[in-house]
């Protein structure tokens, strides 16, 4: 991060964090070889230390781009890339560095969602488990997150001059934002899909909708990354990431879906709830695949136990599809026929990103 009176010889350097590596407390990997240091000349940091200093930071750095100031390209900020080929980028930009620090704020929320939902023993020694108070603060960080990606697509990634952002690394792209924006929301999708799961009162029709909106958050992020330059390593880990977690989501809606059709009864409709099940089986065993290239992907992490909806899904997709398959055979003896997969609903994503605006100017940075 650069200071106020950086000169172009000295700004500081922060190795930016992106979503993989936000993930990996989520997904409980554990990489192989020894981390870099992330932040460099101002020493180690918990993550609300460094998100409180970033948040007072940003005031004083607008002060360099507010009308009339005569700073915005006179100052050269440098940041280290994680999923560029470049390992560095430098640029006589302060948008560059506001766009950086909003980045680095998103990366640094999701981290303390994820880490809300890493289960944890009890104090009396029962197996670990992630409470529900645990759950509902996640979703409202990830939604904080978002927001600070949603500010940076639309409020400070249109300010950076065309020049400087032909210049800017692939973490710091459009697409890489409305990915990491749009994970954000499916992972916190995900998290209200584990409560209505455990909840008694949610009915099918609940978990189906929340699962389709999942599904349309990681398409969107999975099309976003789709023709990116990433490089292989952290690029291509979150790219499969994405992945994984899109496929998955399919399974889960196609899941749901299949059980609600099912309460149908006609003949088309049970067909049409096999066709569904069978899909979500094929789903879930895509994922696996993908889940064991993500994880042997470098930097290589171990596959973690299951956790969160997928935690019961996984055993549930498998024996109900085979029930349902079971059943109708013994129903209807036309077995010949097989029905074409149904399509999902479309809903629109309830959930959104919690507005963000970029502070106001401080005197300091305005008399600066």
């Amino acid at each position: 991060m650069g200071c106020f009176n950086s000169k172009p010889s000295d700004a500081g350097t922060i190795r930016r964090r992106p979503g993989n590596i936000v993930m990996a407390a989520h997904e409980a990997l554990s990489v192989t070889r020894p981390r870099k240091r992330t932040f460099t000349q101002h020493g180690g940091s918990t993550s609300a230390d460094l998100l409180q200093a970033l948040e007072e930071y940003l005031p004083v750095l607008l002060g360099l781009v507010k009308e009339g100031s005569n700073f915005e390209d006179k100052i050269q900020f440098s940041w280290m890339n994680q999923e560029d080929d470049a390992e560095e980028t430098a640029l006589p930009s302060s948008w560059y560095e506001v766009l950086s620090v909003l980045h680095m704020m998103a990366m640094l929320r999701l981290s303390q969602a994820n880490s809300l939902l890493l289960p944890k023993t009890s104090l009396e020694g029962y197996h670990a488990k992630v409470s529900e108070d645990n759950k509902r603060a996640s979703v409202e960080i990830f939604l904080k997150a978002s927001g600070f990606l949603e500010c940076a697509i639309q409020h400070v990634l249109p300010r950076i001059s065309p020049e400087n952002r032909k210049g800017l690394p692939v973490d710091l792209s459009e697409g890489v934002l409305k990915a990491i924006c749009m994970q954000a929301l499916g992972q916190a999708i995900d998290v209200q899909l584990g409560l209505a799961i455990d909840s008694p009162k949610a009915t099918l029709a609940v978990k189906r909708r929340l699962a389709c909106e999942m599904v349309k958050c990681w398409q969107q992020a999975h099309e976003s990354m789709a023709d990116l330059p990433l490089i292989d390593s952290w690029g291509e880990k979150h790219r499969l990431f994405v992945k994984w977690k899109y496929i998955e989501a399919k399974a889960a809606a196609y899941y749901y879906h299949g059980l609600i059709l099912d309460e149908g009864n006609t003949e088309k409709s049970h067909r049409m709830a096999v066709a569904a099940l069978q899909s979500a089986e094929e789903l879930l065993k895509e994922s696996r695949d993908v889940a064991e290239a993500f994880h042997a992907a470098p930097p290589v992490s171990r596959s973690p136990p299951l956790c969160g909806s997928m935690k019961y899904l996984h055993d549930k997709i498998q024996k109900d599809s085979s029930c349902k398959v079971r059943i109708n055979k013994d129903l209807y003896s036309n077995n010949s026929i097989h029905e074409a997969v149904p399509a999902l609903p479309d809903f629109a994503v309830a959930l959104k990103p919690e507005e963000y605006r970029l502070p106001a100017v401080t005197v300091e940075a305005a008399n600066g």
